[in-house]
């Protein structure tokens, strides 16, 4: 029998913040596809008041194990920016040229920074290697060569990587230190989040489960007979993804999306996102933390399922409807956010309940229309676990 959740070491104080038997429902929905053989492994935490209240690992997780993230990586990177951003050496209404003049090239000289974290900035499909990320002149080089595909600010497409190439760059010459090291000694060690890595250590590289796919691609007769879009091509694919099992590109730290952590250090950063910080160390003021969270670009729609795109700085809000588009549970509040990652990952913090929720997996379902709903599922019983509510 698969196992059905690690309980050592794990925290559960499930009567005193949290409702039982709904507790019991979300485990019993996250366990269905580990019971059915379609998923390894996964883990799930719930925070509240500044804490981890629950959490448990399912299939061949433990409570040690670590999950690349991927895209969920996003709203860390973007966290750590708002630091920047607070300490007014950076505004997302600067010039990227007025940090990185070397990016000016080909057109791209009157994209803002605030256009990198909203996906507005025109060069979603900008080739890069994860591995040139490691080489300053590899990655500079990138940059230059780099075209816009449409004019700045004037759509929303999403960029699965690029423009947190940049946004992470400027974070390095504000700074003068890696971004790696910057996340680690302005963000992850202030948080004692100790199961997240920026750059997978060699000698944590055991406790990183193995990216497996799972399942079989719906073809485009299938979307037709649903009434669904087909997704488009992007580069992440099955083996740009299962590309981060190597131990050269776990170790480089990609900050768009390969980040390594736990759903318990996840939980806490999202609470971290709400109260500006834990115990007693403050990171971000709340003012800081409501801007963030102000949609910027409302107006623009997503083009694949023509809803809004309701980005804020480097992550997502929920908004008032449609927010299971937007990788949130129906339950979840407008004021939700977040920030999901390739494979299923859920990430997510809600203003109103005060509940952050992380679910992380090593399967990487190759059913697109499963994984989404499974996703909305799992946030919908998340979203509904605050005793009381």
């Amino acid at each position: 029998m698969r196992n059905r959740g690690h309980n050592i070491k794990e925290k559960n104080r499930v009567l005193n913040r949290l409702d039982e038997k709904r507790i019991n429902s979300l485990i019993e929905r996250v366990n269905r596809e580990i019971d059915e053989g379609l998923l390894p492994a996964a883990q799930i935490a719930i925070g509240l008041n500044k804490e981890i209240c629950f959490f448990k690992s399912f299939g061949d997780a433990k409570p040690q194990s670590l999950f690349c993230i991927f895209s969920a990586t996003k709203a860390i990177t973007s966290a750590a920016a708002w630091l920047l951003i607070q300490e007014e050496k950076l505004s997302e209404h600067d010039l990227v040229t007025d940090y990185i003049p070397e990016f000016g090239s080909n057109g791209k000289n009157a994209i803002t920074v605030g256009q990198l974290f909203t996906h507005t900035a025109g060069f979603p499909h900008a080739p890069f290697r994860p591995i040139e990320w490691k080489s300053k002149e590899e990655t500079l080089a990138r940059f230059a060569q780099w075209r816009i595909f449409w004019e700045p600010g004037s759509r929303f497409e999403y960029h699965p990587s690029s423009s947190m190439y940049v946004i992470a760059e400027i974070i390095e010459r504000i700074s003068q230190q890696s971004f790696a090291s910057f996340v680690k000694k302005r963000l992850l060690d202030p948080l004692k989040l100790k199961n997240t890595y920026v750059g997978l250590p060699s000698e944590e590289r055991t406790r990183a489960l193995p990216i497996k796919y799972c399942g079989s691609a719906l073809t485009e007769q299938d979307y037709k007979e649903m009434g669904l879009p087909v997704p488009p091509m992007t580069e992440v694919t099955e083996e740009a993804v299962l590309g981060f099992n190597e131990p050269d590109i776990q170790s480089t730290g990609i900050p768009g999306g390969g980040i390594f952590s736990d759903a318990s250090d996840i939980a806490l950063f999202y609470q971290a996102l709400l109260h500006g910080g834990l115990g007693e160390q403050s990171l971000w003021s709340m003012e800081m933390l409501d801007d963030a969270r102000r949609i910027r670009n409302q107006h623009l729609n997503d083009p694949v399922f023509k809803k809004a795109a309701n980005r804020g700085l480097g992550i997502i809000i929920s908004g008032d409807s449609d927010r299971n588009y937007r990788g949130f549970g129906k339950t979840n509040s407008a004021k939700a956010f977040g920030h999901n990652g390739a494979g299923g990952q859920l990430c997510w913090a809600d203003p109103e309940t005060g509940l952050s929720f992380s679910y992380l997996t090593s399967g990487h379902d190759r059913n697109a229309v499963r994984q989404g709903r499974r996703g909305v599922s799992i946030s919908s019983l998340a979203a509904q676990c605050k005793a009381g509510d």
